[in-house]
Order: structure tokens, then C-alpha cells, then sequence
């Protein structure tokens, strides 16, 4: 008897509303497994939509207003340390990087990599 495989809540997170349809098509068409579950547009709203529908991973943008990515990172990770969180920024430095690192983001992709996306999911849904 074939099980269904293990669906995987994402939720996407960008001030930009044309990124988070882009984000949400690429998820989508990927399929095998992934769907977004929630979106934000903020930190702020980001927390609060983490603590609502309970995503497997979290899709951070670094800049956005009032709160960036790591910020909104931190408060995710002080309540779960545990959360898949990927910072995926077009502005992803060495400095950035070894910031998210330290507080527990799991990865940082670029933007301009939106098509390893998918995969770097599917990775860290194992």
C-alpha cells in the first residue's frame, strides 16, 4: 500500500507582494511535497502568522520595513529553536550569513537562486 509522501507548510514571507507570487508559483510548481501555508508581509506579521498556522519552514526576506528578516528570525527561534527557517534575500553577504547562522537560520539563499529553491526545501524537510 503506497503512503502519501509528507506535505510540507511553508510559509513565505516578503514585503514585496510580486515576490511572494513568485515564491508562491515556484513552491507551487515544484509541488512533490510542498505548499505554502500562510504569507506575510512583515516581521511583525510574520511571527504572528508563524504562530498561527504552524509552518514546517519559514521563507524569510532580510529587508523589510520595521523588522528584517534575522530580527523576526530571532523571535521565531527564541520560541522554537528548532524552526527551518531560510533567509532568502537579494543582499546575502558573508556578514549576513554568519549573523543567521548564529542565531539558528538554517540557510541563506539569494534571490537570484530562486530556482534552487525547491530543493533547498525538500533538504531541509528531511
Amino acid at each position: 500500500m503506497e503512503t502519501d509522501p509528507k506535505t510540507t507548510k511553508t510559509l513565505i514571507v516578503d514585503d514585496e507582494e510580486d515576490m511572494r507570487v513568485l515564491l508562491r508559483a515556484v513552491i507551487t510548481s515544484a509541488n512533490q511535497g510542498l505548499r505554502v501555508e500562510c504569507e506575510a508581509r512583515d516581521g511583525d506579521e510574520a511571527v504572528r502568522q508563524w504562530r498561527s498556522c504552524s509552518p514546517d519552514i519559514v521563507i524569510l526576506d532580510q529587508r523589510m520595513p520595521m523588522m528584517t528578516g534575522l530580527d523576526a528570525a530571532e523571535q521565531i527561534l527564541a520560541e522554537d529553536p528548532n524552526q527551518a527557517i531560510v533567509l532568502f534575500s537579494a543582499y546575502v553577504d558573508d556578514d549576513l550569513a554568519a549573523a543567521a547562522k548564529k542565531i539558528g537560520v538554517r540557510t541563506c539563499l539569494p534571490k537570484d537562486r530562486i530556482r534552487d529553491l525547491p530543493e533547498t526545501l525538500w533538504a531541509l524537510a528531511v
